[in-house]
């Protein structure tokens, strides 16, 4: 063993260590990594930070900016809306859940896929009378499953794919890991489908944060909605799954508070819906209504602005206008202070949208008693407000009339446009890495610039979904992936490799590096593990003369597949206090799935990249 062999092998050691001790972050151990090999002259300082440049960092920062513009335009809610039953049994439910998060997070980051399925998994273990764990869990475990069949769906994706192209072949493109991935995750939905009951059931932990009573908000039905001719039982039984609920109906600005269940809504009818915050879009998703303050707002904007006596009073409300109209525009809650200047107001009186270019989108008040218009309803004091704007404009009202900000809400109201948008951007996209167009660093990469250029997320969000810290460790780790094998020490860890599977079997050796892989994975994080572990199968295969793909894919499946413990992955960190679990109860689902995942795994590996 050289000098600089005992070296690399030091510094990994100790980042090893340093990833499973867990008590500083990956990216700054990764860091420390590489800092540490420019000291010890294993890594040039030209090269110190050319890791930032690989494409497989570009392509993981783009995809999160993708996924992010789906979610927060509603493609996913609508989907979900429409593919998930709503009165099934509890294996159905949870096994539709569970395929529901495979296939989103073949397209999308995987993390985005659970955050945005576990309020549904949630309420789906409420509405079954099950634990909410033992429906987490097995949606956690579908997300990852399905990261692992796309080139964009996973980080260690991206890295064994980057290793491919330069071990001399054409270098992995967008479906060459369906056929293994569909496979592994046909497997897993199967296992999840007959051992959800494995995982233990634990009380949920406490998830109350800030709460506030009910909203209550205004939804016109417009000429083209489905729910025009049916009637307000049918239309609730429609919002069963959601925490809302149908108050009141205003027909040609009539009032009607308690309408009967058998009356049919009309086209221009407004339905007054009393809903929870989080299940607000919800309710507006999945009844295809828009929100009455902002197309009433928008109406009396063109009437004002149509008979304004003088050009001063037109260009301030073109001003404000185009304040509303910005991509700079937030949902945040507004909690009215005792003695405020507001009270006894209401926002028509004051000219909230000419003055400020806010929108009041709900209101939340504690008791029942019926309000007028949500325009016309006097404010009192310890009232909610959700309202819409420019941030600087909403704190301008704020500090005027008297109002505290509470929270800013990620409610996503429909917007056909920008859904369409996206989900046309994403196809594109994938379609562009697919058939080999463009890199796939250089499709996702335009794929962000058209998300900005129409506007699918608001400018001052658009970096805001990136993982900054998994970007530091990636590009910090690849220099030093690649001290590995310019010391030699990825063949030496290899030639061990070798050794310990009987000699010269290559079938033996490459499911021995999968178990490795996995293990490792479950330690550390999976990006950090595809790293490190590339440069050894690698030289494994150099030294076997196989197929260097083989092995590099069985890494990709090891390093995806991290079950047994809540710090291999952000999934299953993610469900740890929402499924009330502790360190241990990981194995009991998990150590099936990755015997599953050793075992379709071993055979597709060899059928579809062969020795």
């Amino acid at each position: 063993m050289t000098l600089p062999q005992a070296g690399i092998f030091a510094i990994l050691s100790m980042t090893a260590l340093l990833f499973i001790w867990g008590r500083w972050r990956h990216d700054l151990v990764a860091l420390g990594a590489l800092i540490a090999c420019i000291l010890a002259g294993l890594v040039q300082p030209g090269d110190a930070f050319s890791g930032f440049g690989n494409p497989a960092v570009i392509t993981v920062a783009s995809v999160l900016i993708l996924s992010f513009a789906l979610q927060t335009t509603g493609v996913v809610d609508t989907l979900t809306a429409r593919v998930l039953p709503s009165s099934s049994g509890s294996t159905v439910s949870i096994i539709a859940l569970s395929a529901l998060a495979a296939g989103l997070s073949a397209f999308m980051n995987n993390v985005g896929a659970l955050a945005l399925l576990m309020p549904i998994a949630i309420k789906t273990a409420g509405r079954l009378g099950v634990a909410p764990g033992r429906v987490l869990m097995p949606v956690s475990f579908a997300s990852i499953l399905g990261g692992m069949t796309t080139l964009t769906g996973t980080p260690p994706n991206l890295i064994v794919a980057g290793f491919s192209g330069e071990a001399g072949s054409t270098g992995f493109t967008m479906f060459d890991f369906a056929p293994v991935g569909l496979a592994v995750t046909a497997g897993g939905l199967l296992l999840i489908a007959i051992g959800w009951r494995l995982v233990p059931a634990r009380e949920r932990a406490d998830l109350t944060s800030f709460e506030t009573a009910p909203y209550i908000i205004e939804a016109r039905i417009k000429q083209d909605s489905s729910i025009i001719g049916q009637s307000l039982r049918d239309i609730e039984y429609q919002l069963d799954t959601t925490d809302a609920q149908i108050v009141g109906l205003l027909r040609d600005d009539r009032r009607i508070s308690a309408p009967s269940p058998y009356r049919e809504v009309r086209s221009g009818d407004v339905l007054v819906i009393e809903a929870d915050p989080k299940a607000i879009g919800d309710a507006l998703s999945k009844l295809g209504l828009s929100l009455d303050t902002i197309e009433k707002a928008e109406e009396e904007k063109r009437e004002e602005k149509e008979n304004a006596e003088n050009s001063g009073k037109e260009e301030k409300e073109t001003q404000q206008e185009s304040r509303l109209q910005s991509g700079d525009v937030i949902l945040m809650e507004l909690a009215v202070r005792p003695n405020a200047l507001l009270l006894g107001l209401t926002i028509k009186l004051i000219e909230l949208r000419r003055e400020f270019g806010v929108n009041l989108i709900a209101l939340s008040r504690d008791g029942k008693e019926s309000m007028a218009r949500l325009n016309s309803t006097p404010i009192r004091s310890g009232d909610v407000l959700l309202v819409q704007g420019n941030p600087d404009a909403i704190l301008e009202f704020a500090n005027r009339y008297g109002c505290v900000p509470l929270a800013e809400r990620p409610l996503k109201i429909p917007n056909t446009r920008k859904a369409f948008l996206a989900a046309a951007i994403m196809v594109l996209a994938v379609a562009g890495a697919a058939f080999g167009l463009l890199p796939a660093a250089i499709t996702f990469a335009a794929g962000v610039l058209a998300v900005a250029v129409f506007k699918v997320v608001p400018l001052r969000k658009l970096y805001e979904p990136i993982d900054w810290p998994v970007i530091v460790l990636l590009g910090a780790l690849i220099p030093v992936a690649g001290a590995m094998s310019t010391t030699g020490a990825a063949d030496l860890l290899a030639q061990g490799l070798i050794t310990a599977s009987g000699g010269a079997n290559p079938v033996y050796t490459m499911i021995i590096l999968l178990i490795v892989t996995m293990t490792l994975s479950d330690f550390m994080n999976n990006a950090a593990t595809a790293a490190v572990m590339c440069p050894i199968a690698l030289g494994a295969a150099a030294q076997l003369g196989v197929n260097p793909d083989t092995y590099l894919m069985a890494v990709a499946v090891g390093a995806s597949c991290a079950f047994l413990t809540p710090i291999g992955h952000q999934n299953n960190a993610l469900i740890l206090g929402p499924g009330g679990f502790r360190f241990g109860d990981y194995w009991r689902l998990g150590l099936p799935m990755e015997i599953v995942v050793i075992c379709a795994a071993t055979p597709m590996l060899l059928w579809v990249w062969p020795l």
